[in-house]
């Protein structure tokens, strides 16, 4: 069940619109089936009540621990991706440095490539995967990294040890990155959005065979519950896509690690000048 239209407006009017048509659900099914019931239960006794609210206490609560454990689920998936993203910025970082010690010319070469690597990620890959895209710009800049990481030759026993430490580095850098991108099209199957969905409209159907002696309170209690509903499935929606809407994994760890590490010193602000 696709609902991706969700993440392309801003959050407070995604979940506006979620609990608005849940509460028009909740609302229209009360009205339509307000006469029905009352012919089946006694306008005077309400005798089915006890048994409705049985009934009902048992589907929402077998539903509620469903829907949180599904909840669950995708918040451990959203904090997964999150970590994923970590690792590939201290990854980035202590290769970065690792090549500072680089000779000339290696050292500048190599870090202007990692500079322009992590551009291409926050600048172009990222906005693609907020829009369900596995961006794949970055790879021949990688991969020019990798040619020229390659090609240097250590000339004594102090370089040797620091080329490997930056191979590992580098090899880290690469598992992060193919992590992140594989998390990308990650999502919660189809049939248990269905169960997701399917089973808060039973739940919201139920409330429809109460019989209370007030309509007014039978109105409200329907909005609040449907509501109640609409925000549970809202949160899921939420972290069920992680790179996507406006409430999402954002490319901050990388971005810190672009301004504290690999700003250019000539890009960099003077010192005693203060902005104004």
């Amino acid at each position: 069940m696709k609902i991706y239209w969700l993440y392309s407006v801003p959050s407070w009017l995604s979940c506006t619109l979620t609990v608005a048509a849940f509460v028009a659900f909740g609302l229209a099914g009360l009205y339509l089936t307000r006469g029905w019931v009352r012919r089946l239960d006694s306008k005077e006794h309400h005798a089915y009540n006890h048994i409705v609210g049985f009934y009902m206490a048992g589907t929402t609560v077998l539903y509620a621990v469903c829907a949180g454990l599904l909840a669950i689920g995708a918040w451990a998936t959203y904090s997964d991706v999150q970590g994923k993203v970590d690792h590939e910025a201290t990854a980035l970082g202590a290769l970065y440095r690792d090549i500072g010690a680089y000779p000339e010319p290696a050292r500048s070469i190599l870090e202007q490539d990692l500079r322009t690597y992590t551009r291409q990620v926050i600048d172009v890959g990222w906005p693609m995967q907020r829009r369900g895209i596995v961006p794949n710009n970055a790879s021949s800049v990688l991969n020019d990294f990798q040619q020229h990481f390659m090609s240097y030759e250590p000339q004594d026993e102090r370089q040797k040890i620091l080329a490997a430490e930056a191979y590992k580095a580098f090899n880290d850098l690469t598992e992060s990155r193919r992590a992140r991108l594989n998390s990308v099209t990650g999502e919660m199957p189809g049939p248990l959005w269905t169960l997701v969905i399917a089973g808060a409209g039973i739940c919201i159907a139920v409330t429809w065979f109460l019989h209370p002696e007030s309509f007014t309170m039978h109105f409200w209690m329907t909005i609040l519950f449907a509501g109640l509903l609409a925000l549970l499935i809202f949160l899921i929606a939420v972290l069920d896509n992680p790179y996507r809407g406006k409430t999402s994994v954002s490319p901050e760890p990388l971005e810190r690690v672009y301004e504290q590490i690999m700003v250019p010193p000539n890009d960099a602000q003077p010192e005693g000048h203060s902005e104004h």
